[in-house]
């Protein structure tokens, strides 16, 4: 055993060691490795004298040879305990604080750091201060206590041996060799000779590092917790996958890849689907198979695999067949019907042909939807219907890309998925009504799609695969074709639907509709007769529009009422004659009625034709003249165009005022007031021009209208024609309206083919020029004592200009009206 080292003088000169990231404080005991020149020949000096040795720490620690600045000043005297030598030339050193030392200087030498140094004794406690550090031991203490607690690399022992220190300044010291301090605090609290500075700011520091351990506990239970958690979730699928292997089951993942490579091997399609499909089975090998991705692969590879890459059906190229089964679930459509016979004989011809595109344009109910059904039926084809109302997302036709959670193909895709045949007849429902916001413009993504040259490689972002769409037959529907973009269209071979006629409707309600009620309502078994006046009450009365929707309505109402009636009745009556007075009876009062002409001829109202939602129908115009200056006031919810139109007719009224025997300055006695009647419903569109002139022609001039003429054209300001839209539809709603004389504009003449032949020959078709012949056919012919020359002259197709006494004409009219009413007085009329 080595000897007791003595106590050192109070100043004295003593060899240097400086520390790295280490500060020894008095009684404590710490090992130390020295591998420096300088420190070992340090220690070797003090072992050759008495052992005491003073350590400082460096105030940088990766200096390897420290100057004096670079060492703090105030240390510990330690003494050396024991030293042993190392194979390696290091020396492992036992060392035992003693006392803290401050450098005085430092003494010249050239082996290793001697310097003068002397020692800092605590200074004595005054009476009054002994209660106050008292105090601060018990509270440094008792923290010491909890510190201890929360910190488990501290032994439990050191609390109870610091409990029986009574030495403030050994306690202190002693507790601040074992807190986890960092050193600038552990050199302050060494540098700090006042006992009761030190203890305080050791108090202080072990309050922030209870705290800090206080957070780390939290961290930490939080942590164990989930690991806990995730570890017993780990243990239990192991023990579940154990139990299955006992019981003699194989591993679940691996039999599902090698059933994915098997169905891949057998599985027909292209190169590229083949080759990516590989890749992803490859990467699916090496992921986890709970793992989220392995997931996304395969359910990726699932929807590729379901695609119907190779698989078609046999398609009925049967022309005669085809046409039957057309006929037979419609009545009328001749176009549509006839483009698809088209396609059917030239598909005969043509093994390989793209896939039309064809766009059914119509009013709502007309039989777009069916005829799409009719068409697959027709050609043996499978049927896929995709609504696009309402759709906004460019995504949902394309598809998403897979790095989206819930990722999925478009509705192309899907289609065809839920199709399971790459030649289906496609109906893309309501094209029209797509709509576009900041997720893009789904009808763009359209373009792709519904373009003969560039479907065959239609790209869906979900798969990012060339699939070929060309063997497809896509069928759009649309109600308007303003709404669709101009390069949508272009794609597409535009069919318009016109509404059904009044005889067709009938025709559809007895050899499809009724039928078709009394099975769905279980009246097949009665006796049920429509008579046609039934029929044509239903189609006036109780139904307006296009096509047959709310007819079929009506007549399942109908039904229905008299089923309750039947069965009320115990099935005893057998036989039901629906009648006028039977359909009034069961669905109440008519709820709507169509324009039709007037009792009599009427001075400033004409018959208009218009085509709406319900397909055509009258539109009368109304001309009011009061005394005013020319103010021209149109009302009954008019566009823009309608209000334009308004405009030329007057201003074309006061170019032919000389003609017409009107004074050059009668619009600036006169306001004009142009009404369409049923305000409530919007109107626009130029093909009420020719039917103001006329209004306002008779208005100024007191001529009557003839209340059977119907009228439809726009106008242009030298008083031409214009040719215009929907002419089926207005002809045929003059033709329901009674009427006996239509006048539409010469260039026209070509759509009167559309128009049934017995709605042609009902009516006189009347095909005008310039609305001089406008005029001249609607307008109650003057007599020949008529005071008007001119206008009398210009109705018979003379056109002079002529001056006009209208104190001749007024006694005229006025004249006339008491013929009139003393005719009708006496009974003679």
């Amino acid at each position: 055993m080595p000897d007791k080292p003595q106590t050192p003088p109070l100043a004295r000169k003593i060899p240097l060691l400086p520390l790295r990231e280490l500060i020894v404080f008095p009684h404590e005991v710490v090992p130390l490795f020295v591998g420096r020149e300088k420190s070992i020949n340090a220690l070797e000096e003090a072992m050759a004298t008495d052992r005491a040795i003073l350590l400082c720490a460096q105030k940088k620690a990766k200096v390897n040879d420290p100057k004096p600045e670079g060492i703090h000043t105030v240390g510990t005297i330690g003494s050396i305990i024991q030293l042993l030598r190392l194979p390696d030339g290091t020396v492992k050193v036992l060392v035992e604080g003693k006392s803290r030392a401050r450098i005085g200087r430092y003494i010249d030498h050239d082996k290793y750091f001697l310097v003068e140094a002397e020692l800092l004794e605590p200074a004595p406690v005054s009476a009054e201060d002994e209660a106050e550090i008292s105090a601060l031991m018990r509270s440094v203490q008792q923290t010491f206590e909890n510190y201890v607690k929360l910190n488990k690399r501290v032994p439990p022992e050191l609390a109870v041996s610091v409990q029986s220190i009574d030495n403030p300044s050994r306690m202190a010291d002693t507790i601040a060799a074992h807190v986890n301090f960092k050193l600038t605090a552990k050199q302050e609290l060494l540098e700090t000779e006042s006992i009761r500075a030190r203890l305080e700011k050791l108090y202080e520091l072990m309050q922030n590092e209870i705290e800090i351990l206080q957070v780390e506990k939290k961290i930490r239970t939080r942590v164990k917790k989930q690991m806990e958690k995730n570890q017993k979730e780990y243990y239990l699928n192991e023990q579940m996958q154990a139990i299955q292997k006992e019981l003699g089951s194989q591993d679940e993942f691996k039999n599902e890849i090698a059933e994915l490579e098997e169905r891949v091997r057998r599985r027909k399609m292209s190169a590229e689907a083949t080759d990516r499909l590989k890749k992803e089975l490859r990467k699916l090998k090496m992921m986890s198979p709970m793992s989220a991705e392995a997931t996304v692969v395969r359910n990726y590879i699932d929807t590729v695999l379901a695609l119907p890459w190779d698989e078609r059906t046999v398609e009925k190229l049967d022309i005669a067949e085809a046409e039957g089964i057309l006929d037979a679930d419609h009545y009328g459509l001749d176009k549509p019907k006839e483009r698809i016979v088209e396609y059917l004989a030239v598909r005969s011809l043509v093994p390989k042909l793209k896939g039309p595109i064809l766009c059914l344009v119509g009013p709502p109910g007309v039989g777009k939807t069916s005829l799409a059904k009719s068409v697959a039926r027709a050609t043996n084809r499978k049927f896929v219907r995709v609504s696009l109302g309402g759709v906004r997302d460019e995504a949902e036709i394309r598809g998403h890309r897979r790095t989206y959670i819930g990722a999925m193909p478009g509705k192309i895709i899907q289609g065809l998925r839920k199709a399971g045949s790459n030649n289906p007849v496609f109906l893309l429902d309501e094209i029209d009504k797509i709509s576009m916001d900041f997720r893009g413009d789904p009808s763009a993504a359209m373009l792709e799609v519904l373009d003969p040259e560039q479907n065959s490689a239609f790209v869906d972002h979900f798969l990012d695969l060339d699939y070929d769409l060309s063997d497809v037959l896509f069928l759009c529907t649309a109600n308007s074709l303003h709404s669709i973009p101009l390069p949508l269209q272009d794609r597409m071979e535009i069919i318009e639907l016109s509404g059904y006629t009044d005889e067709e409707k009938q025709k559809i309600a007895r050899q499809y509709l009724i039928p078709k009620q009394l099975e769905a309502n279980g009246m097949q078994n009665a006796e049920i007769v429509f008579t046609d006046q039934a029929v044509r009450e239903l189609i006036h009365h109780y139904t307006k529009e296009a096509g047959v929707r709310s007819l079929e309505r009506a007549v399942s109402s109908v039904v229905r009422k008299l089923a309750r009636e039947y069965v009320k009745d115990g099935k005893k009556k057998k036989s039901f004659k629906v009648d006028l007075r039977l359909v009034q009876r069961l669905l109440g009062a008519q709820k709507y009625r169509y324009n039709s002409a007037d009792a009599s001829d009427q001075i400033g109202m004409t018959n208009g034709l218009a085509v709406t939602i319900f397909g055509g129908d009258l539109l009368p115009a109304e001309v009011t003249l009061t005394a005013g200056k020319g103010k021209v006031t149109l009302t009954g919810k008019l566009g823009e165009v309608m209000q334009e139109s308004a405009q030329a007719a007057v201003t074309y009224v006061r170019s032919r005022s000389p003609s017409l025997g009107l004074e050059p300055d009668f619009h600036e006695h006169v306001d004009f007031h142009v009404h369409f009647p049923e305000g409530a419903v919007p109107k626009d569109g130029p093909s009420a021009g020719v039917t103001i002139v006329t209004s306002l022609v008779s208005a100024l001039l007191r001529v009557p209208v003839r209340k059977d003429v119907a009228m439809t054209g726009e106008i242009n300001l030298r008083g031409r024609v214009l040719p215009i839209g929907g002419l089926k539809d207005k002809v045929l709603a003059a033709f329901r309206g009674e009427m006996k004389t239509v006048i539409c504009p010469r260039d026209n003449e070509k759509d009167l083919a559309d128009v049934p032949k017995h709605v042609l020959k009902a009516l006189d078709i009347k095909l005008a020029d310039t609305i001089d012949d406008v005029l001249r056919w609607a307008l109650v012919p003057l007599p020949e004592d008529h005071p008007n020359v001119a206008l009398r002259k210009f109705l018979a197709g003379v056109d002079v200009t002529s001056p006009v006494d209208w104190r001749e004409v007024n006694r005229y009219l006025e004249e006339r009206r008491r013929k009139d009413r003393e005719a009708h007085e006496s009974g003679v009329h």
